[in-house]
């Protein structure tokens, strides 16, 4: 009747040893490191990189507790803070041996301090917040009306290409405000025109007027285009600050929308404030050049004496080029970049989609420079680089481009990724800054883990107490749901806050709650006469539908807070939603199979068991 086939165990034992691996980790704190990471696309992260690093720390006679190399650079983990900051500042004078033309982003962060085998199981600590782990908080505020104004400067190239094509001369366009004039010499070019702009430029709105002797056509966003515009530029800055921060190296920052112009920025762990705010204020621009050919040019610009008109870069692999200043095309008419391969030679490509305008501009370039190499820069900071420079092979119409040529497969995901999102769509500014110190974080958490500590101990005390040799059994079960909650959180790689340590503390006072109902509908069964066999096993079939029902309303209530919440509430509904269903497990299965193991084989129940000897009456216990 009480006994669990060999299957049950297994799980339950399979279960617990899963959950102690996972939760592992979290007890090992994090050490100082500090992270390498390129700071220009042309510049890779690779095996050469750790090795210049480990030959950097082996001249100054440092050692270290890892190094390590991902995706994000190359780190390294050290002892004590002092460490750290010695070899930032030893990275820093060798991999940017000119401050102003910085070539590295080196920056400081914290790394796990678990074992090596314990990573390559993949089991990974949490990640813990702002608040308890320390870092900075920026509020970013949008310029919207730059981003319109960016908007409405393409639309004015847009209207005096179309009049163009069509033939329609017109007296000069210009933008006065948060508008686009156009104007004429008669009544009647003027009528064609908007008859033209209207059937193109579905987003503008055009009215007829007068200033002086010339006829005006003003044209302005409709409403919906206005919204569309600035919440397309939130969302690019947004994408743009998710790459960018990939260069700090935090593993779970925190970026979201604030109301309609703001963003929120939150970097975990992250001691460098002066570097954060460089990296999130950073401006990048695509520019479309001709590289100059000119023979002889490029000899006469590398002694010192270029062409007027010309600059000199460096294209991928340190070879030098010679590019014109006039930009044919910028980053403002890319709509798309992707990674893909040539249709004829099958290597690594990049493929564009160019908007109208930045069509009709291609084409007639590729057309007149067939066989002629056309460089694309990224300017940042006023300084530019070659991130390719193409052969134009034939004339490139209908605003699809291909990028390809002696790149590999990650390069071309990494130049789609920088086209794609390599600028930010509206300048902004930082209104709001925060700092958040390492020991606040470390009193935060210490706080934290002996409210929750203390509320287990009065917990478990109260059930030892009442319920005996069962309370211990119900505080196994509880210590159990602690355990798989924090391993399927680490498993999850989610992000642990105050509000989170708050939904644990709280989870342990719900999860007893099950407990509690089927001791009592034990001993319930015991006062009606039942067997002690016979009550232990009603007690658990009867009370499930109530913890069910219980658990149920309880996780619909968390569902709602996960669904509209933000922020804060979202972090606390996501630990109580998971607390939740590991409380179900536990208190019922763990439990029960503990049961099973001590009293499944015996015939008789004592009182003791279930605190029998402090209720009156219950004869049939003995």
């Amino acid at each position: 009747m009480n006994r669990y086939p060999l299957w049950k165990y297994i799980t339950v034992i399979v279960a617990l040893v899963i959950g102690f691996l996972y939760t592992l980790p979290n007890f090992f704190g994090e050490a100082p490191a500090v992270q390498l990471s390129p700071a220009r696309a042309t510049l890779k992260t690779d095996a050469q990189l750790l090795s210049r690093v480990e030959a950097a720390l082996q001249g100054a006679g440092i050692s270290h507790d890892g190094i390590f190399l991902d995706s994000n650079g190359v780190k390294t983990r050290f002892k004590d803070t002092d460490t750290q900051l010695k070899v930032k500042d030893l990275l820093e004078k060798t991999f940017n041996p000119n401050p102003q033309d910085a070539q590295y982003v080196v920056a400081l962060n914290l790394l796990s301090s678990s074992p090596k085998w314990l990573s390559n199981l993949g089991a990974l600590p949490m990640y813990l917040g702002l608040d308890l782990r320390g870092g900075v908080h920026f509020l970013l505020q949008v310029d919207m009306a730059g981003a319109l104004t960016k908007r409405l400067d393409s639309m004015s190239a847009d209207l005096r290409t179309l009049l163009r094509d069509k033939n329609l001369r017109h007296a000069g366009i210009n933008r006065e405000g948060n508008a686009v004039v156009v104007k004429f010499r008669d009544a009647d070019t003027r009528t064609k025109a908007r008859i033209v702009l209207e059937d193109n430029q579905p987003d503008l709105t055009f009215v007829d007027g007068q200033d002086g002797s010339d006829l005006k056509l003003t044209a302005s966003l409709k409403p919906t285009a206005v919204k569309r515009i600035q919440d397309f530029a939130l969302k690019q800055n947004i994408t743009t600050l998710h790459n960018r921060i990939n260069e700090l190296g935090v593993a779970e920052p925190v970026i979201q929308q604030q109301g309609a112009d703001r963003i929120v920025v939150q970097l975990p762990g992250v001691q460098d404030t002066a570097k954060a705010k460089d990296i999130l204020g950073r401006t990048a621009t695509l520019e479309i050049r001709m590289v100059d050919d000119t023979p002889g040019a490029l000899e006469a610009a590398m002694a010192g004496q270029a062409p007027f008109g010309t600059e000199l870069y460096s294209e991928r692999g340190g070879s030098p080029l010679l590019v014109k200043k006039q930009v044919v095309l910028t980053g403002d008419r890319l709509t798309d970049a992707q990674p893909g391969f040539d249709g004829q030679t099958h290597e690594p490509a990049v493929h564009l989609t160019l908007d109208s305008a930045g069509a009709r501009i291609f084409k007639d370039i590729t057309r007149e420079n067939v066989g002629k190499r056309m460089a694309i820069l990224l300017i940042e900071k006023g300084k530019g680089e070659v991130v390719t420079a193409p052969v134009i092979r034939t004339e490139i119409g209908g605003g699809r481009v291909q990028i390809s040529g002696k790149m590999s497969t990650m390069e071309a995901n990494d130049t789609a990724l920088l086209l794609r999102a390599g600028s930010l769509a509206a300048p902004m500014d930082i209104v709001e800054e925060r700092t958040i110190g390492p020991s606040l974080g470390a009193d935060n958490i210490s706080k934290g883990f002996h409210s929750t500590l203390w509320g287990f101990l009065a917990i478990a005390a109260f059930m030892m107490c009442y319920y005996l040799m069962f309370g211990l059994i119900s505080t196994l079960a509880l210590a159990a749901n602690l355990m798989f909650l924090v391993a399927l959180l680490s498993l999850m790689q989610a992000t642990l806050t105050l509000p989170g340590i708050a939904a644990i503390a709280l989870t342990l006072g719900m999860a007893i709650d099950s407990n509690v109902l089927i001791n009592e509908r034990v001993r319930e069964e015991l006062r009606n006469g039942a067997s002690p066999q016979a009550a232990i096993s009603a007690g658990y079939e009867r009370a499930f539908g109530t913890i069910l029902d219980s658990n149920v309303t309880t996780l619909i209530a968390g569902v709602a807070l996960l669904a509209f919440g933000s922020g804060p509430i979202r972090g606390f509904a996501v630990v109580h939603c998971l607390g939740i269903l590991t409380s179900m497990f536990s208190s019922v299965v763990v439990s029960r199979a503990l049961v099973n193991l001590i009293y499944g084989r015996r015939k008789k129940l004592d009182k003791v068991s279930i605190g029998q000897v402090w209720k009156p009456g219950l004869d049939s216990a003995k």
